[in-house]
């Protein structure tokens, strides 16, 4: 019998496999999606946001002895990104009339298309309708688009992020109510 997927809040301990998971998940997961600038040009706007970590708002879901996935929500403003991208606000939401964010969803690619994700974006989203808020909102990649879609999120807009070596690389902004 295989052991369960556990799912959990993440630790400070848990940071180097979180950024070991963090890489096999983009340059797998996305690279179908990209060009492969836009791919490398990645690494600059996503990665580990030690605050989610801090807020104790990270989940990660552990199989096999490692980090399978990972994701969390925010009551921060910052929508997307990890410690060292550029734009991030740490001004806390209300809850009363702004989204809660979602934040940094990844799936290492050996657990992809297991259900883990959407586990995790239930955790999430269960945890910021008891803090008050009334709907979510995140920056999705590309491939993480047919995910939000099929767990009732709604495309409000697309963009591009733009890095340091002038590579814009494409986004959805999406919401959804809680």
């Amino acid at each position: 019998m295989s052991e369960p997927h556990v799912l959990r809040l993440a630790t400070a301990a848990d940071q180097p496999a979180l950024r070991v998971l963090m890489d096999r998940s983009i340059r797998a997961l996305l690279e179908p999606f990209l060009t492969p600038a836009e791919l490398e040009a990645s690494f600059e706007i996503m990665g580990l946001d030690t605050q989610l970590v801090a807020d104790g708002t990270y989940y990660v879901i552990a199989a096999e002895g490692r980090l399978a996935a990972s994701g969390g929500w925010s009551r921060r403003a910052t929508l997307f990104g990890g410690d060292h991208s550029a734009g991030r606000d740490a001004a806390l939401l209300d809850p009363a009339r702004e989204p809660a964010r979602v934040r940094a969803m990844y799936t290492d690619p050996d657990f992809a298309r297991r259900g883990l994700g959407r586990r995790i974006l239930e955790a999430c989203e269960a945890a910021a309708r008891a803090e008050g808020f009334r709907s979510v909102e995140l920056a999705a990649t590309m491939g993480g688009v047919p995910l939000y879609r099929a767990c009732g999120f709604t495309e409000v807009e697309p963009f591009h992020a733009e890095t340091s070596g002038g590579v814009r690389v494409p986004l959805v902004r999406m919401a959804k109510p809680l």
